[in-house]
């Protein structure tokens, strides 16, 4: 007796295939906005002397080294606003903090007028319980 020829891929799978198909294209499009869109925001936050300064007192400072362990590493997920008109601004930022031992978060609250920013909150929260470490005396030795 004669069997019917076997059906071809396609015949098998379009009803999977169609579907997943029409799909790859807006998922890749909207994939790639978002990494632009992130890379960009992030990209700006991350550049702006005041984020630089805050990370840089935060990674000299003794206490936070105690805390945390060396080396000091700024995390990705950078939340605030920067906003700059001229030669004044203003910046609102919270910039999680990590180490060997332990993690926490950066509170930054400055503004600049024509000069270098001026710190009203810069501050090490760490995760969990703990008391925040104040970084506006300058960095502490501890050894």
């Amino acid at each position: 007796m004669d069997q019917p020829p076997p059906r071809s891929w396609w015949a098998r799978n379009w009803i999977w295939a169609v579907p997943v198909g029409c799909l790859v294209t807006p998922v890749f499009c909207c994939g790639g906005g978002l990494v632009v869109f992130f890379t960009v925001v992030f990209g700006a936050l991350k550049s702006s002397d005041a984020y630089a300064e805050a990370v840089q007192k935060a990674q000299a400072d003794g206490r936070v080294k105690a805390l945390l362990g060396e080396p000091v590493a700024a995390g990705f997920w950078v939340s605030g606003k920067i906003t700059l008109n001229g030669p004044a601004g203003s910046a609102e930022l919270a910039i999680p903090l990590s180490g060997p031992r332990g993690a926490a978060t950066l509170h930054v609250l400055a503004t600049k007028a024509g000069g270098p920013w001026q710190y009203q909150r810069l501050e090490v929260m760490p995760a969990g319980a703990g008391a925040p470490i104040d970084l506006r005396a300058g960095p502490a030795i501890v050894e």
